[in-house]
């Protein structure tokens, strides 16, 4: 028996590097690819002809990406450490989605984020439970439970190996952790488990 496997392309690799990830505010919020420019633009099948060459199968190949990033997560590895990045969100709709960053009262967000990754983001990347929202046709974490069963806080504490005071924090700086990683996480090409 053999076990399930996805296959992890460099095209796969450079799609998955453009994804846009925002905010999903439903419930206690989570971490979403943005629906209407998942790659950027709001021309998605074009978005993805431009990595891959090939005009047909976008559909497809978006789905595709969808599964990889799942193992992308689980298997990419990032050093802890600061980064910095152009916030894309800034030229997008967020009538659907939000930024964590975003000042509301202005109705601004800062267009170049610089983050301090740690070794708890990462940990809580490997428990996202990223999953393919059939609604919006991105992938997006669970917002009822982002990181698997329980409670958010349980669950947080379960993929932390421990309880943490600021896990509401540290919960809504998943967005731009999510981004960081999946920028500049290094992964090589090939089959993995999901």
């Amino acid at each position: 028996m053999t076990s399930r496997t996805t296959e992890i392309t460099l095209e796969r690799i450079a799609l998955i590097r453009r994804l846009v990830v925002a905010w999903d505010p439903a419930g206690q919020g989570a971490p979403v690819i943005h629906p209407d420019a998942p790659y950027g633009s709001l021309d998605r099948d074009g978005d993805i002809a431009n990595v891959t060459g090939d005009d047909e199968g976008a559909a497809e190949e978006h789905r595709a990406v969808g599964e990889a990033l799942v193992a992308f997560l689980r298997h990419a590895d990032l050093k802890p450490g600061r980064y910095g990045y152009h916030n894309p969100l800034t030229k997008l709709d967020l009538s659907q989605v939000s930024d964590v960053f975003r000042d509301e009262a202005a109705g601004t967000s800062p267009e170049q984020i610089v983050f301090e990754v740690g070794p708890e983001h990462i940990a809580l990347i490997r428990h996202l439970a990223m999953g393919w929202d059939e609604a919006r046709a991105v992938p997006a974490v669970a917002v009822s439970a982002p990181y698997g069963p329980g409670s958010l806080e349980e669950a947080m504490t379960r993929a932390l190996g421990g309880p943490r005071e600021d896990w509401a924090h540290l919960h809504r700086s998943m967005q731009p952790a999510l981004q960081i990683f999946l920028r500049s996480a290094d992964i090589a090409p090939g089959d993995y488990a999901p």
